[in-house]
């Protein structure tokens, strides 16, 4: 499956997240979102963020000083909801 990928290098928090969610709403359901970032808090960040809003966090991880994290856009909910 094609992933998108968003660089967040060398932004603080909160705008890695904020960046992510602008970037997640231009997807289709269940796209792949890779975001690369370089602050510590992201890691705290995006597990909150995909934990609130029901995107997936599959993946995440850390190879000298830059996290990376793989996000799968939620299904859209049920509209006879």
């Amino acid at each position: 499956m094609h992933e998108s990928l968003l660089d967040a290098r060398a932004l603080s928090c909160p705008l890695p997240v904020l960046r992510a969610n602008r970037a997640l709403r231009g997807l289709a359901p269940g796209a792949l979102l890779r975001v690369l970032a370089t602050d510590r808090a992201s890691v705290a960040d995006f597990q909150a963020f995909c934990r609130e809003t029901g995107h997936a966090l599959l993946a995440h991880g850390e190879e000298a000083g830059v996290f990376s994290f793989v996000i799968r856009r939620r299904a859209e909910p049920d509209a006879s909801a």
